[in-house]
């Protein structure tokens, strides 16, 4: 096993990996921003590395400081968590070509998965269903337009080099798409130095599933069930569960071996997140036929997820510790032939953002109790004294709810939020409340318009 680790991100995932690598005897290194100093993640870790100012490309995403760290420390291996560098392909070549260990997916898998198009070619070329849409970008506006009548409207125009929900738009019509189609490419080049754009169908109701994968170290590929991630705002996602309520015992058969065939086809190792959408049986708005599938491979994110916690209840696992046991070359500590998912988990995503626009509300945290009891995570990321900056992304905290049913789950949700006390950011905390009340949700035939529907 390793025994030392460098986790090369902030907040709450930080303190979530340093967790587990103190739980197995691995010696844990921070690093933290100038702004990040007083986080409980850098407390918590057994030392702790300042890489620079509040800036992210100054210190979260500095890969010399980085690097620098991890000699300094005697690092042996690095974690990226979610964000910053974790799908930079270079960084996961650069660590591993400095003779450190990289816990993630393979630097080759993080690039045939981060341009959209080659990924929706490479799952097509496995047999894994992807939506109508383009095998190549469209180089200019005309061929967008000529793209888009062959599909048929409506359709979603994506940044090709795009993720975390930034850099698609929708377009009903020539007109719209004439529109979106220049928004997009240059917020693409802007954001990710790629103005590449696809067009793809566009499903006016669907929900939004992903299966967690498991590349082991032998070099099989292991599904551990499904998550539903359809409360969204702003195609960002808010609320997630496991299992789906959406996802019969059938669907969700085909569901996993889709996403095993998509690990595969790309030689995967440790874990990675197949991200689908569910349409309801329909016709082609073209010709009437009907479709031969109901889901569709939206993208795969080579990394740890943020809801990966309610994985790790319905399957009985630590997705960090298997991480770190893939990366050291080990098996993992369950039999990949015996996942058995048992009861239902709820993650509430808890943003410093008020809970009516979703506007970002940074600030200083006056008061900060958590809810505990049965049945009760708290994945946090700051303490009271802490202060939320703008430098980053809102998120103070996960709230993971679990139950033998969906409903003790919501129950306990309910609760939960009740007690949860954040006081100076502003908080959405009051959505949640509403949120859990809400018959749409609460009967679990809800989609990804559910948020827009609320407000």
């Amino acid at each position: 096993m390793i025994e030392s680790l460098l986790v090369a991100n902030r907040g709450e995932i930080a303190r979530r990996i340093i967790r587990t690598g103190r739980r197995l005897g691995i010696r844990t290194i921070a690093v933290h921003s100038e702004a990040d100093g007083a986080l409980p993640f850098v407390t918590e870790a057994d030392e702790a590395v300042c890489v620079g100012p509040a800036n992210p490309a100054q210190s979260y995403r500095n890969v010399e400081a980085i690097l620098d760290a991890a000699r300094s420390t005697g690092a042996e291996a690095i974690h990226p968590g979610y964000g910053f560098l974790s799908e930079n392909a270079d960084f996961a070549r650069t660590v591993e070509g400095a003779g450190l260990v990289w816990v993630g997916p393979g630097a080759d898998a993080i690039s045939a998965m981060g341009d959209k198009i080659n990924a929706r070619n490479l799952m097509a070329a496995a047999g894994v269903p992807v939506a109508p849409g383009t095998t190549e970008p469209a180089s200019d506006l005309d061929a967008a337009v000529a793209a888009a009548a062959e599909i048929g409207y409506p359709v979603m125009v994506k940044a090709a080099a795009g993720g975390g929900g930034m850099g698609m738009g929708v377009a009903a019509d020539e007109a719209a798409l004439r529109t979106e189609y220049d928004k997009v490419r240059a917020f693409a080049e802007r954001m990710f130095g790629d103005g590449s754009v696809l067009i793809e169908r566009y499903f006016p109701r669907v929900r939004h599933v992903e299966v967690q994968i498991l590349g082991l170290a032998d070099g099989r590929v292991v599904a551990l069930g499904e998550r539903e991630c359809s409360v969204q705002r702003r195609n960002q996602k808010l609320v997630e569960e496991s299992p789906s309520p959406a996802v019969s015992p059938e669907l969700r058969e085909r569901f996993l071996a889709a996403a095993v065939r998509a690990g595969e086809a790309v030689n995967y190792r440790n874990a990675g997140t197949v991200e689908c959408l569910l349409v309801p049986r329909q016709r082609d708005l073209k010709d009437g036929s009907p479709f031969s599938e109901e889901f569709f491979f939206l993208e795969m994110n080579t990394r740890l997820q943020v809801e990966h916690p309610v994985t790790e209840y319905v399957y009985g696992v630590d997705l960090v510790e298997e991480q770190l046991r893939v990366a050291s070359g080990l098996a993992p500590t369950f039999d990949p032939d015996a996942l058995t998912p048992r009861g239902h988990a709820i993650e509430l995503r808890i943003n410093a953002e008020d809970p009516k626009r979703f506007m970002p509300g940074p600030g200083a945290i006056t008061t900060w109790n958590e809810p505990s009891g049965t049945g009760i995570r708290v994945d946090s990321g700051y303490v009271a004294g802490n202060t939320v900056t703008p430098f980053y992304d809102s998120l103070m905290a996960k709230l993971i709810l679990t139950g033998a049913t969906r409903e003790e789950a919501v129950e306990r949700a309910r609760a939960a939020v009740a007690q949860f006390e954040i006081v100076g950011p502003k908080c959405n905390l009051p959505f949640f409340a509403e949120l859990l009340e809400n018959p749409e949700f609460l009967s679990g035939d809800y989609d990804t318009g559910i948020v827009s529907r609320m407000r």
